[in-house]
């Protein structure tokens, strides 16, 4: 729209400027006839009968007719100058305000479409970090909630020495597989059923019975919480023979010989 604007300014001011040319020429030319008309002598006579063929004479009334009329198309072509000037800059301060207006537009909404996007993904992030607290919650869960498996040992003499050392841990009571099962095989060969009924423990009713031989007595007394109450059971009969040996002789592993 401005370049259109342009063209037809400068059309307009070069018509101007060519019409001032021919309109000055034209009181160029009225100034040097009035100048020679009142260059003849006034006494002179002049008519138009005498006149030579060809030649115009001009008063000093329309001399100052065709003046006026120039000056003041040149002072009506100069106003239209001007405002066709003035309406030249006018539109081009609206361009150029319009282009201000578009362009704050432009940078307002890429501003706000950042600011849309940043939100976005703001959210998105929040959004995941919540499904993960989420799935690790519930992880967590279940995993609480899942039961241990519990330790199984095998029911025989390594089973049972396993077992009884693992309780052992668990009451500060010392001993190691060595040290229970080379008693154990000296004292009743590995089986949990035998009895002494000849020593002077079975002579006095108190027999020694089961894998370490322990008498009833020493049994009740030094029996480990969370095995069973009889002499025959091969776990509780190995930690509270242990559990004695402990208190008596440091550890099971101490003992070589009856005890």
């Amino acid at each position: 729209m401005l370049k259109n604007t342009n063209n037809r300014a400068l059309s307009r001011a070069r018509a101007l400027t060519k019409r001032n040319k021919i309109a000055v020429a034209g009181v160029a030319t009225l100034g040097a006839a009035a100048l020679a008309f009142t260059a003849v002598p006034g006494n002179a006579r002049t008519t138009t009968a005498e006149a030579p063929t060809g030649q115009v004479a001009y008063s000093s009334e329309q001399i100052k007719d065709v003046k006026a009329s120039v000056t003041d198309r040149l002072a009506s072509e100069s106003v239209k100058a001007e405002e066709m000037s003035a309406k030249h800059k006018a539109a081009v301060a609206a361009a150029k305000h319009r282009a201000a207006v578009a362009h704050d537009k432009h940078e307002a909404a890429e501003a706000a479409a950042k600011k849309r996007a940043a939100e976005a993904a703001a959210k998105k992030k929040a959004e995941a970090a919540r499904k993960a607290n989420e799935a690790a919650s519930r992880s967590t869960e279940r995993a609480q909630v899942k039961p241990v498996a519990a330790k199984t040992y095998a029911n025989n003499l390594d089973g049972w020495i396993r077992e009884a050392l693992d309780i052992m841990k668990k009451h500060d009571i010392p001993g190691t597989y060595n040290g229970l099962y080379r008693n154990t095989m000296r004292e009743s060969s590995g089986n949990p059923n035998a009895i002494n009924n000849w020593d002077i423990n079975a002579q006095n009713g108190v027999p020694s019975i089961g894998l370490l031989q322990v008498i009833k007595p020493t049994f009740d007394a030094y029996h480990v919480p969370g095995t069973a109450w009889s002499q025959y059971d091969p776990v509780a009969n190995l930690t509270a023979a242990a559990n004695y040996a402990a208190d008596r002789y440091g550890s099971i592993d101490n003992v070589n010989s009856a005890y």
